[in-house]
C-alpha cells in the first residue's frame, strides 16, 4: 500500500515537471507561453540618426585636459604626498602662534609602590598582587583599592594595571624581582 502511494506521488511530480518544462522552455521557441514577456514588440522603431560620426571637437577638448589631482598612487598605503605651497603660504605657515597656550599634559602617573609578585587561587577566584610601599607589604585583590587612591584593575604575568581613582588615569607597574640577598 505504501509503495503504491509513493509511485503515484512520483508519477504526479514527473508530470508536473514535464508540464513546467514545456511551459517555460518550449513556449519561448514557439512564440507562445508567457504573453508579453517573450512576444516581439511590434511598436519598436529605430532612432533616426543622421550622419553618425565622431565629434572630433569634443575629443580634442578632452585630450587637452590635464589632471590636477593629488597624483596619489592607489597601490601605496598612506596619505598622498603634500602639495607644494606657494611662497606666501609658506610665510604664513611659519608665523608663530598667538593666543593662550595649552597647559602641558599631566605628568605620568607615579605609583608609590613596587609590584613584586602575585598569586592565582586554584578555585578560580580573583588574583592577588603583592606590593611593597616602604617597609609595608600590601596584598591587593583585583578590583580593590590600596594606598587610599589607587585601584588594581588587572594583574598580568609581568605587570599590573593600576588606575588612580580620583582622575581615572592608568599606569602599568612592572613586576620587580626581589633583590638577591648575600646570605644563602
Amino acid at each position: 500500500m505504501r509503495g503504491r502511494r509513493e509511485l503515484y506521488i512520483l508519477g504526479a511530480l514527473l508530470v508536473a515537471l514535464v508540464g513546467a518544462g514545456y511551459y517555460f522552455f518550449a513556449g519561448r521557441d514557439a512564440g507562445s507561453g508567457l504573453p508579453g514577456v517573450f512576444a516581439e514588440d511590434k511598436k519598436f522603431e529605430p532612432l533616426d540618426v543622421r550622419e553618425p560620426g565622431l565629434r572630433m571637437d569634443l575629443l580634442e577638448k578632452i585630450q587637452k585636459l590635464q589632471y590636477e589631482g593629488s597624483h596619489r598612487n592607489i597601490f601605496v598605503p598612506g596619505p598622498p604626498p603634500a602639495r607644494p605651497m606657494p611662497a606666501g603660504e609658506v610665510a604664513e605657515a611659519q608665523r608663530p602662534f598667538v593666543g593662550p597656550k595649552l597647559p602641558p599634559p599631566p605628568p605620568p602617573l607615579q605609583i608609590p609602590a613596587e609590584f613584586f609578585g602575585f598569586a592565582a587561587p586554584t578555585n578560580g577566584g580573583r588574583r592577588v598582587a603583592f606590593f611593597t610601599s616602604g617597609d609595608d607589604v600590601l596584598v591587593v585583590a583585583e578590583g580593590d583599592t590600596f594606598l587610599g587612591r589607587f585601584r588594581l584593575d588587572h594583574i598580568n604575568n609581568d605587570n599590573a594595571d593600576v588606575e588612580e581613582v580620583s582622575t581615572g588615569r592608568h599606569a602599568t607597574v612592572p613586576l620587580v624581582q626581589p633583590p638577591a640577598s648575600g646570605t644563602p
